[in-house]
């Protein structure tokens, strides 16, 4: 009797070693199959089935629910679930889920939802938080570390090959988003003149530097068979796409308003009538606009709520203020006064963009308007690319390894008058 007991015990170990080596082996081929998804790029949602299937069926977990990040504003998205009520499918877990930063075994019998499970199982990457699962429902004779530690390691593989899926994902999204830009650059570059006259009488020169590849800085100038050019210097509220569209938007309204050849007054005008249409009045537009007549020598212009350029010759110093207030705001324009100029004397007009005295150094100060007035007397007598080069040589001493805050952009024009005009 002795030997026959001695072999039903024998007998029934082997039975328990046999099964244990089979949910070793199912365990083993469920994590080969789940690596080979990964690896054949599975979507998401089969990853997720297959982990709830695992758990449920071979691990015979009987509640867990799963928590991930969330592509939209949800930060904490539970993507598989099994044996809660409809209360705590609801109940959002979301805010509490920081409080775990290790494995936990609940005993919180009053909440709502923590009263479901018997342990959290949270997955970090590299000290960050990238998923939670909730484990409950063991039977008493479950081997609850053996199974906890087979749950760590499915839920940690699982989980980093969601978040590499995501940070992939987000890696495309701002490829996509970083072509896009390069492509705006290159067609707002395209509306921006390729080439500034240079004559005799005249010549432009200019320095174009969008903050974020787009703004809404521009700059102009038409040359008129009767003798006249006219330039201009914008800048349009806000940064990036949006300022980017409304240039466009604005410089074919100059364009097309310029070619009519009404007198300053009623131009700036109806370019006001046009972006207060455009906008509503939520956005507005900075500009100077000027027309120099090379038969005369006569600089007239309009400062709509610009920066005011700085003319420079060797007798004066003039801040070009005449003009009116913001674009697009107002239906109407309150007042509207016309500046006018005879020029004399070989004369250096620097517009620019208030990015440009938004330039700081380590120290936190501003190349300010004195600053940028001061440059323009020491350098009137240059020629517009040199004075320009200059320019960009001693912002860069000024800021040093500082960057650019802002949109920045120059338009230098200097302007010779003769008595045979070009």
């Amino acid at each position: 009797m002795a030997d026959f007991a001695n072999m039903a015990r024998q007998f029934s170990k082997i039975e328990r070693l046999e099964h244990e080596l089979h949910l070793r082996q199912l365990q083993v081929n469920r994590l080969l199959t789940l690596t080979q998804a990964i690896n054949n790029n599975f979507p998401a949602a089969e990853l997720f089935a297959m982990y709830h299937s695992f758990l449920t069926f071979e691990l015979g977990i009987k509640k867990m629910a799963l928590y991930v990040h969330g592509e939209t504003e949800v930060k904490w998205v539970c993507t598989a679930q099994t044996g809660l009520t409809k209360a705590q499918k609801k109940y959002n877990i979301g805010s509490e889920l920081a409080d775990f930063r290790e494995l936990v075994n609940l005993d919180a019998k009053d909440h709502p939802f923590l009263c479901a499970f018997e342990l959290v199982i949270p997955v970090l990457h590299k000290k960050q938080p990238i998923a939670y699962v909730f484990i409950g429902g063991f039977d008493d004779d479950d081997d609850m570390y053996e199974k906890v530690q087979f749950i760590t390691t499915i839920t940690n593989i699982v989980a980093v090959a969601i978040e590499n899926k995501r940070l992939f994902k987000r890696q495309l999204e701002q490829e996509r988003l970083r072509r896009e830009m390069e492509l705006a650059g290159e067609m707002q570059r395209m509306l921006i003149p390729a080439s500034l006259p240079v004559k005799d009488c005249y010549e432009m020169a200019s320095i174009y530097k969008p903050h974020f590849g787009v703004g809404g800085d521009y700059y102009d100038y038409l040359e008129f068979p009767d003798g006249k050019l006219a330039f201009c210097i914008g800048d349009i509220s806000g940064k990036g796409v949006a300022a980017a569209l409304l240039m466009a938007n604005f410089q074919a309204n100059f364009n097309t308003l310029i070619n009519k050849r009404t007198p300053l007054k009623e131009f700036i005008i109806d370019l006001n009538t046009s972006v207060n249409r455009i906008t509503g009045g939520d956005r507005f537009i900075t500009l100077f606009v000027a027309e120099f007549d090379r038969h005369t020598n006569v600089l007239r212009y309009i400062n709509a709520g610009h920066n005011p350029p700085i003319l420079a010759s060797k007798d004066q110093t003039v801040l070009l203020k005449e003009g009116c207030t913001i674009l697009g705001s107002f239906q109407e324009l309150p007042e509207i006064g016309v500046g006018e100029v005879q020029l004399t004397q070989p004369s250096l007009i620097l517009t620019y963009t208030d990015g440009l005295i938004d330039i700081q150094n380590a120290q936190g100060d501003y190349f300010d308007d004195l600053l940028l007035k001061q440059f323009v007397e020491k350098h009137h007598h240059l020629s517009a690319a040199e004075f320009n080069h200059e320019l960009q040589q001693a912002l860069n001493a000024f800021k040093g390894e500082e960057g650019y805050p802002d949109d920045f952009t120059v338009l230098t024009s200097r302007f010779v008058p003769v008595e045979n005009p070009c």
